[in-house]
């Protein structure tokens, strides 16, 4: 009788978990070490566990708003006041901004994807990027395999949720297509998410979405969260403001087909560009399998390439063939560089590798206490290199000896950095640029450009000089002359709206820069004003990626966040021709003439162009 009345009762709760349940979603909290965004969260969080009915919480991203590992256990703190079970994945703030290279995350809170099953229905959420570079998001071609392997284990009979923090479309995800093309024969009811701090529908190439609001409270005196409730026949959506009932604003019917595995009809991008200059040609392409944020490096005919999983790899330059590849424990985010048989690059591991370039064997090990994300500059038989723990290295080549070590700065580091005039200057994400004696590594002096605030720092642009002076673009979109003996500042112009690019010239007569629409400039690196000596309509539309311009036998090589390289004359800026590899970023390219280049892109390729 005992057992016969388990069994009802058991029944009773797997039947009322397949007609209907609720849930609780949050996103865009932006917890920083001391905020009204805490406060906003604690409150959504009392409110959450206040509410009868609900089974469990999902938190889609942007948990911080400077990515730092404070403000994630912080976060996490409050949200493990939840008396419900929750599931999260992270947003653009903890993958552009982080001291961790976006290992915090899966660090403090187990991993940034995540797979359950609540009644008939299961859940998945994953990573959308960008990890470090600044461009629109990217989910990672590894990210992309996790998600076909675990639909199609789960069947395509069985109802889905997908939670991502950008909204899956165009001019939000580069490789939105990726993703909507390999779950549409699937049985997926909707994405959620946030991003946009608002409610809104939204369909990712005709497949239903839900973008939710934040949990701060803006301009009102709280904030909230949302309130997702699954019916027999729908899913709807409320709005909770913290101290107020549910107010319902959309809802997708769980009978009807909103899509099919058809994709005519939806935008893709557009390859057309490469029939226009069809003498352009990709010599050979190699996919790597994973990410790649980090630029190629050129060496003795070998192109050596760190990626999102930890891997150097060493290519053929002549071929693409992949030779052999070295294991770090974490992603490689900064440029490797390669001299005296030794190629060196830092890992999101916490460590500095020397490794043999012929072999890919271990010829020494740096390890610091936080992760490695600089590029590297290799000078006079030095390395250079900035890392997490608040330290910037110089360490010989040969030996892996720490020649001298800095350990001024109060962010992490990201760029490559410059060896000019007895110094070595680099910026970090604590809104200065530093100058250090190449000798001992003594601070010669540091410049700001007086604006407040991280994201303002001249941290991910590669500095150039010449003449004394040096040349960067940081995010607030002005291109500075600073005087490389004192600091300085000689001239800054923000008519051309740069962004955290910047090149030189072979004959150091001229300094290059991005625009975040569409175009090149030029300008002068002599006199006591800016002087722009021209501007080129390139035509690569909306642009935030910091790739820098690189000329090479007198030819201006350059490459966006949607997967365009361009070349353009250096004396006048004409287009000489363009070419377009795929849709994700493609970081600093490597020119090897006045015809050919190597590249990179996060879509996980390394290969060669050639205008023939």
């Amino acid at each position: 009788m005992k057992r016969m009345l388990f069994a009802v009762l058991l029944l009773a709760v797997v039947s009322a978990r397949a007609e209907g349940f609720r849930f609780a979603l949050m996103s865009d909290l932006h917890v920083t070490a001391d905020s009204l965004a805490a406060n906003d969260l604690r409150h959504a969080v009392d409110q959450i566990n206040a509410t009868p009915g609900l089974s469990f919480v999902i938190v889609s991203g942007d948990f911080t708003d400077y990515g730092d590992d404070a403000s994630l256990r912080k976060a996490k703190a409050i949200l493990d006041g939840l008396k419900l079970k929750y599931y999260v994945t992270s947003g653009n703030h903890e993958t552009k901004w982080s001291e961790s290279g976006a290992t915090a995350f899966g660090r403090i809170f187990g991993s940034d994807r995540f797979r359950f099953e609540y009644g008939n229905y299961l859940f998945l959420g994953f990573n959308t990027g960008p990890v470090i570079r600044m461009a629109e998001g990217h989910v990672a071609p590894q990210d992309v395999s996790w998600l076909e392997k675990e639909l199609a284990d789960y069947g395509t009979e069985r109802p889905v949720f997908l939670v991502t923090h950008y909204p899956m479309m165009k001019g939000d995800v580069d490789n939105w297509y990726t993703v909507t093309d390999a779950v549409r024969k699937y049985d997926i009811r909707a994405f959620i998410g946030g991003h946009y701090h608002t409610n809104r529908l939204a369909d990712y190439d005709g497949i239903p979405a839900f973008i939710c609001r934040s949990t701060l409270r803006g301009g009102e005196p709280f904030g909230g969260y949302s309130e997702f409730e699954v019916t027999a026949d729908s899913v709807i959506v409320y709005e909770r403001k913290i101290g107020a009932g549910p107010q319902r604003w959309g809802a997708y019917s769980l009978k009807d087909t909103y899509f099919t595995v058809d994709t005519a009809g939806y935008v893709r991008p557009d390859f057309s560009i490469n029939a226009r200059y069809g003498r352009v040609k990709e010599t050979w392409m190699t996919p790597i399998g994973n990410a790649i944020y980090s630029s190629p490096v050129l060496c003795d005919g070998r192109v050596y390439v760190g990626d999102d999983l930890g891997l150097l790899n060493c290519l053929d330059a002549a071929d693409g063939r992949l030779l052999w590849r070295f294991a770090a424990k974490n992603r490689i985010i900064g440029t490797p560089a390669a001299a005296d048989g030794t190629v060196v690059f830092g890992s999101a591991d916490g460590n500095i590798y020397g490794i043999d370039a012929k072999k890919g064997k271990l010829r020494w090990k740096v390890e610091t206490s936080e992760a490695v994300l600089g590029a590297v500059t290799i000078d006079g038989g030095v390395a250079y290199i900035g890392c997490s723990d608040r330290t910037f290295r110089a360490i010989d080549v040969r030996t892996g000896r720490e020649v001298w070590t800095f350990t001024g700065t109060n962010g992490y580091v990201e760029t490559r950095p410059l060896v000019y005039d007895g110094k070595v200057i680099f910026g970090a994400w604590d809104d200065r640029l530093y100058a250090l004696d190449r000798s001992d590594g003594r601070l010669l002096w540091s410049w700001s450009d007086g604006r407040r605030g991280m994201h303002y720092s001249p941290a991910a642009v590669w500095p150039v000089a010449t003449a004394g002076r040096i040349f960067i673009a940081a995010p607030d979109r002005v291109l500075s002359a600073i005087d490389a003996s004192t600091g300085r500042t000689l001239w800054r112009t923000a008519e051309s709206t740069v962004r955290e690019t910047v090149g030189l010239s072979e004959d150091s007569s001229k300094v290059y820069s991005k625009t975040m629409r569409d175009s090149v400039v030029c300008f002068s690196t002599r006199g006591d004003r800016p002087e722009k000596r021209w501007a080129s309509y390139v035509g690569f539309g909306y642009e935030i990626a910091p790739s820098m311009p690189q000329e090479k036998d007198g030819v201006v090589f350059g490459s966006t966040m949607n997967g365009e390289v361009y070349a353009l004359d250096a004396s006048d800026g004409s287009v000489l021709w363009r070419h377009k590899v795929d849709n994700s970023l493609i970081s600093t390219v490597v020119p090897l003439d006045r015809n050919r280049c190597l590249f990179t892109s996060s879509a996980g390729i390394v290969g060669l162009l050639e205008a023939r």
